[in-house]
């Protein structure tokens, strides 16, 4: 995921001010009427086979994040089921990690492609997109019969996560197509060999950190030290853990002294001390694999993470590793949510650009995507779980992905996510940054907040930046 600096919510509408105005999208057409050229409305009638009336030559565009899925199960798996259907559809198939870099001056231009993968560090402000009216709304894909069973509507096969983490201005426009688990990560037999137990409160944790130190076998932690988001992942969940949900509410909603809190203080305060004790050396100038491989070669014994970590690092990770996952621990006792509360809410985040080509085709393709078979085969090739219910009853789960489904079943009703990271992008860059100072120590935990405090201020200042609320 490499950190190429983010495209800013006001650079995207200058650059999409120049887009000819086109026709309004019949999101799911008739039959009736012929479009005229300039247009995007669907040019054949739907029917409950073909509920958006795709064209059946017109050419779909797909973009897909090479990042830790990779993209092998696009070209192998999706496109492939695609293709049953609509035999004559020629499929452009095209792969970066750089989604901002190479996409944004398409949406600028006036042709975005048909389907995107706007995922990784370096995804387009899918806030800002939004708000210019870039997105489709999928709202007739929730409506459609599902590609297995006519009987049964997409919308009924999702976890109702994604509807509400994909809506922006009370329009569904974004398929979180994998349910990303966050948590911190360690080989199962390296705890098992040292007898290391998993660490439920945060004292146990420091005591971990210091009897590893102690052993001389490794270090104790690490973190993407290139991409502090990483980290700030399990900051702002042990907030939530301390002080409970609202904690994120409010930081989502920009309320006054959001940022500043008690639960975030000391949440802050507390991986600070693990900034300036336990890290691996040269953690800061170590990117998410190098941290990732570091582990795998057994130097470091815990990182935080998501559930793609497996598949990222499979060519790297010994056959005998045994991925594992635990929740962040309890900070004390009075924490307002329990032990094994997670964070986790959809993730790999599917669109189709409103002025695209053939959004008709865009979504089709995101309908075969949410079938159980695509994406049951699509766990099972990445090793990670799915948004879509069902898809991975019967398969084989590998030791991560077994663990983080353990613990996402143990939580039960109790996890937590946050959402300025996609609506606010100017934030999440003063979080990336301030984070990274935080953990080296150039910033203190106070003045961290205070950094964090003021960017939300002016953005909420800002009339031209589109609020979200939860």
């Amino acid at each position: 995921m490499p950190n190429t600096p983010r495209i800013t919510r006001r650079e995207l509408l200058r650059g999409a001010a120049l887009v000819p105005v086109a026709g309004a999208l019949a999101a799911c057409a008739t039959p009736a009427s012929k479009a005229p050229a300039s247009s995007s409305a669907a040019p054949v009638a739907t029917s409950a086979a073909n509920p958006f009336g795709v064209a059946a030559d017109k050419p779909l565009e797909i973009w897909i994040f090479d990042g830790g899925f990779g993209n092998a199960y696009a070209k192998d798996i999706h496109e492939p089921l695609f293709k049953i259907k609509y035999p004559k559809v020629e499929i452009k198939h095209n792969a970066t990690k750089e989604i901002t870099k190479v996409l944004q001056p398409r949406f600028a231009g006036g042709n975005p492609p048909d389907v995107i993968d706007n995922s990784g560090a370096n995804a387009m402000d899918m806030g800002a997109l939004a708000q210019d009216g870039q997105l489709q709304d999928l709202a007739p894909l929730l409506d459609a019969p599902s590609w297995d069973d006519p009987n049964v509507k997409v919308r009924d096969l999702l976890d109702p996560a994604v509807i509400d983490i994909g809506t922006y201005d009370g329009k569904f426009n974004v398929v979180g197509y994998v349910n990303y688990i966050h948590g911190i990560w360690y080989s199962q037999k390296v705890f098992r060999d040292n007898g290391w137990a998993i660490p439920k409160t945060w004292d146990e944790f420091l005591k971990l950190c210091e009897t590893i130190k102690k052993s001389g076998k490794m270090a104790p932690f690490t973190y993407a030290g290139k991409f502090p988001q990483y980290l700030y992942e399990p900051l702002l969940t042990m907030a939530a853990k301390i002080g409970g949900n609202e904690v994120l509410v409010n930081i989502d909603n920009l309320e006054d002294g959001a940022w500043t809190s008690e639960p975030m203080k000391a949440s802050a305060k507390a991986w600070a001390e693990v900034g300036s004790k336990y890290l691996l050396e040269g953690t800061a100038g170590l990117d998410h694999v190098q941290t990732q491989t570091a582990q795998n070669k057994y130097k470091v014994a815990m990182l935080p993470s998501g559930s793609w970590l497996e598949n990222e690092q499979k060519s790297t990770t010994p056959a005998d590793f045994e991925y594992g996952m635990f929740p962040i621990p309890d900070f004390t006792s009075s924490d307002k949510m329990p032990y094994g509360t997670l964070h986790t809410q959809p993730g790999e985040s599917f669109i189709v650009p409103s002025k695209g080509a053939n959004p008709q085709a865009g979504m089709e393709y995101l309908r075969a995507m949410l079938s159980k078979k695509a994406a049951g085969d699509f766990s099972e090739l990445v090793r990670t779980v799915s948004t879509v219910k069902g898809a991975g009853d019967g398969r084989q789960l590998s030791p991560g992905a077994k663990s983080a489904t353990e613990a996402l079943t143990a939580a039960g009703t109790n996890t937590v996510y946050y959402r300025w990271r996609t609506w606010y992008a100017q934030l999440n860059d003063e979080a990336v940054a301030a984070t990274g100072e935080l953990m080296t120590g150039g910033l203190t935990p106070d003045k961290y907040l205070e950094r964090l405090q003021k960017k939300a201020d002016e953005i909420k200042n800002d009339s031209s930046i589109k609020k979200y609320k939860r």
